[in-house]
């Protein structure tokens, strides 16, 4: 019987991979058989900033070169503000910097943008793809700011940012955008939205988020794999449009 989850010999590009959920979607495809490209400023070799849309181009014509034109896009890159960040980036909506939108919006939207843009037009010229666009709850559903009271005990004043919402939510329209442009070419566009990622995060967010999870805990990076291969491989062939909800209950309630 054919693996449908089998990704061999296919080809795929990763933004973002060099960081803690992008090495483990890495991870995830090479051991179902893929290629992997890690597009990151970060990356030992693709050396891609993903708000460049030149960069991007010269590093898929370097994959393409050597692997084939790619099979599978993972628009993971982005950027957020950690529970611990610094004053300046967590203070009220009307004060939160400008640039400090600015970067969140390029990255996150403008960088899933051209690599798709980039990628996905190689893809359509060969009549076959599947996109993945990484969001995040705080896209589908306004941040619960509670959950950042520790930091308030001691006298701080913290929100969690705007830009990170406002950026993952822009990803839901470009996928359906993307999904209904692509569809006759046979590339497949898809949304998939995680909760929040255990990274060593302080014990008393942590605890708080843990006791808002109907599941009862963060997500480990590696549980992102099983949704990543399902929507890159054949097993989800019909499948585009779609957003694949993966929050332990978060949105359940």
């Amino acid at each position: 019987m054919t693996d449908l989850f089998s990704l061999e010999d296919r080809v795929a590009v990763v933004t973002g991979g060099a960081g803690q959920l992008g090495s483990e979607i890495v991870r995830g495809l090479e051991e179902r058989g893929a290629h992997v490209a890690v597009f990151d400023i970060a990356a030992d070799r693709f050396r891609v900033d993903v708000t460049d849309r030149s960069a991007i181009a010269r590093a898929t014509e370097e994959v393409a070169q050597e692997w084939g034109v790619p099979h599978v896009l993972v628009n993971a890159a982005a950027l957020d503000s950690p529970p611990d960040a610094p004053a300046e980036e967590v203070g009220p909506f009307e004060s939160y910097p400008e640039r400090s939108f600015d970067q969140v919006m390029d990255v996150n939207v403008k960088g899933t943008f051209l690599s798709s843009q980039v990628v996905g037009a190689r893809m359509a010229a060969e009549g076959r793809g599947s996109i993945v666009n990484v969001s995040s709850i705080y896209g589908m559903l306004s941040p619960v700011q509670s959950l950042y009271e520790f930091r308030r005990g001691g006298g701080e004043e913290f929100f969690k940012p705007v830009a990170y919402s406002v950026s993952k939510s822009a990803l839901y329209n470009l996928t359906r955008y993307l999904a209904t442009y692509w569809a006759k070419s046979g590339v497949r566009v898809n949304t998939l939205t995680l909760a929040g990622v255990w990274n060593d995060q302080p014990e008393e967010f942590i605890e708080a988020y843990a006791m808002r999870m109907p599941i009862g805990r963060m997500a480990d990076a590696r549980e992102v794999v099983g949704p990543i291969v399902f929507l890159a491989s054949d097993a989800s062939s019909y499948v585009t449009g779609a957003n694949l909800v993966v929050d332990g209950g978060w949105s359940a309630w």
